[in-house]
């Protein structure tokens, strides 16, 4: 049998531990049903993660690289409202096409709450990292004058909103239903930016006790378990 190049065999572990922790949550992915999964020898993928904490945090980079490109593949390099409405749906028409990466991303972000390290953090500082610039590139191609607190506050509404979605089709596995939400959601996105997005300055509001990503890690801390 031919010899797997490691990268190769790497990338085999990390995508079976996705389908694994989707399946059976992040205690129930052993390294054997990992292993299994993967049809490698559990030796392999000791010798390729040294600790199940080390495949999983392998498994954090993966879904972040994920999300990553779902939002540069939608990049439309419209203006500011339809690029938005763009990242919207290709980030929820994903989750619809890949249940176990919203299964195993829950499952994730409860177990890393748990943890020392600020791996569930990472995910969406990258997200609003990628965000923010297409959103305002968006914005200045278009001749949009949007101020950086809108682009923010914009930022967070599309990361929230593909959140609340993915949750529910997760739990309703209803696609014909999930299919019409996604309209649904473009909808709420589209009020909020009719209401808040444009060249007319708006009123001022008061100070935020907050910012969005930080209010977006406190709203997903209530999947942590005691």
């Amino acid at each position: 049998m031919a010899r797997i190049p490691a990268a190769e065999r790497r990338a085999e572990l990390v995508a079976a531990a996705v389908r694994m922790i989707a399946a059976h949550g992040v205690d129930g992915a052993t390294t054997r049903r990992i292993a299994q999964d993967a049809n490698a020898p559990l030796a392999t993928l000791h010798y390729c993660f040294a600790t199940k904490e080390v495949l999983f945090a392998a498994v954090f980079e993966h879904v972040t690289a994920q999300y990553r490109e779902v939002l540069a593949r939608n990049d439309v390099q419209g203006d500011i409202e339809t690029t938005a409405r763009a990242l919207l749906r290709g980030v929820m028409e994903w989750y619809l096409a890949n249940p176990d990466f919203g299964a195993a991303i829950v499952e994730l972000i409860s177990w890393a709450q748990r943890q020392e390290g600020k791996q569930a953090e990472m995910v969406y500082d990258e997200a609003f990292a990628t965000m923010r610039p297409i959103l305002e590139a968006a914005a200045t191609d278009a001749g949009q004058s949007v101020d950086p607190k809108t682009i923010a506050e914009l930022a967070y509404i599309v990361s929230t909103l593909s959140d609340g979605f993915a949750l529910n089709w997760l739990v309703f596995t209803d696609r014909t239903a999930a299919e019409l939400q996604i309209e649904l959601v473009l909808g709420v996105l589209d009020a909020w930016m009719a209401a808040n997005v444009g060249d007319v300055p708006r009123p001022a509001a008061p100070a935020a006790k907050a910012s969005p990503e930080d209010a977006l890690r406190s709203l997903v801390s209530w999947v942590s378990v005691e």
